[in-house]
């Protein structure tokens, strides 16, 4: 096994290595799924749901489309450094706003380099970096409304499950052993962390102090890197429990909770399983589209519902309270 980066840690280093849940971290890789026209044995159920949405929303046709091309370089200045450990996507995009004019154009120039050329909106965005990533960060919330947010609750609790078994790592083993056990391509060796198949260098010269570990159920089955001193360098690594993120989950005793919110919300939150809007979901229970409406307003009031816009149409979604809710009775 030949290693091509070797990125050596201080005591100093290892006191500032922490863990963050990125949004953005998300955005670019199930970007690059939805656009590459092909099946995933894991996420195979989430493409099937998302990809007509976005087509018909012209999102694969629009800034992300010439950002996040089929495979190789993502430009880093869509992945800030997470300022804590699960920054909401509206903290991201402002560091995204913030970014200094000559990184934008310096992360375009090399992206240049790897797709031989920049599509017309990219030429717009290196002429005029801060008027046009506005239009990019409205593209994003746009793409993140429809494709993320309304499975971000169920996202989030297997990134939340992956941070909790890794600290538990570091605390029971050291943190040796939670590099040893990362990732195949990554390892740890007389106080240096050793990645195989990356194609760049990476030292403290050039990578600034500490390390963010950032899980993510998108990246994979590889690592993504991104080192932009003075930030820490990030480390995005598939996170455990991703194999079971889209599994239906068990709602079969419910008279219990429908002899609280009624046999129609009880029944409009089982169905909730997968988003779905008013209409969907009048078609699915046969309550009519006024009573959907009705009860969905009722049960978004109670926070076991939340609301994403999706296109001209808007996407329901059960929180993570409403799964705590329906966890509690099944068996």
């Amino acid at each position: 096994m030949v290693i091509l980066a070797e990125l050596v840690f201080s005591a100093a280093d290892l006191a500032q290595m922490r863990f963050a849940v990125s949004p953005m971290w998300e955005v670019a890789p199930s970007f690059r799924l939805l656009t590459s026209g092909s099946a995933h044995p894991v996420h195979r159920s989430w493409v099937e749901q998302v990809r007509p949405r976005m087509a018909a929303a012209g999102l694969d046709r629009g800034w992300l489309a010439e950002l996040i091309p089929p495979s190789g370089y993502v430009p880093d200045f869509l992945n800030p450094a997470p300022s804590g450990p699960g920054p909401t996507l509206a903290v991201e995009l402002a560091g995204i706003l913030s970014a200094p004019v000559d990184r934008v154009r310096r992360d375009l120039d090399h992206l240049r380099r790897h797709q031989g050329r920049l599509g017309r909106r990219l030429r717009s965005l290196y002429a005029e970096p801060q008027a046009r990533l506005v239009q990019v960060a409205e593209e994003i919330e746009a793409y993140w409304e429809l494709a993320l947010a309304p499975y971000w609750a169920r996202i989030r609790a297997v990134l939340d499950a992956d941070v909790f078994y890794r600290a538990r790592q570091v605390a029971e083993h050291g943190a040796g052993h939670l590099f040893n056990d990362l990732h195949t391509s990554v390892s740890w060796d007389d106080n240096a962390l050793q990645l195989v198949r990356r194609k760049q260098p990476l030292s403290r010269m050039t990578a600034g102090a500490g390390l963010l570990l950032v899980p993510s159920a998108f990246t994979g089955p590889g690592l993504r890197t991104r080192v932009t001193p003075p930030d820490p360098p990030q480390l995005a690594y598939p996170a455990r429990g991703v194999g079971s993120l889209w599994e239906a989950r068990p709602t079969t005793r419910t008279d219990a909770i429908a002899g609280v919110l009624g046999r129609s919300r009880t029944l409009l939150l089982t169905e909730l399983e997968t988003p779905a809007s008013t209409t969907e979901l009048a078609h699915r229970t046969g309550i009519s589209a006024p009573g959907v409406s009705q009860h969905l307003t009722a049960l978004r009031a109670a926070g076991l519902v939340s609301a994403h816009r999706a296109g001209r149409s808007v996407l329901y979604a059960r929180t993570s309270v409403a799964d705590s809710v329906l966890a509690a009775v099944s068996p």
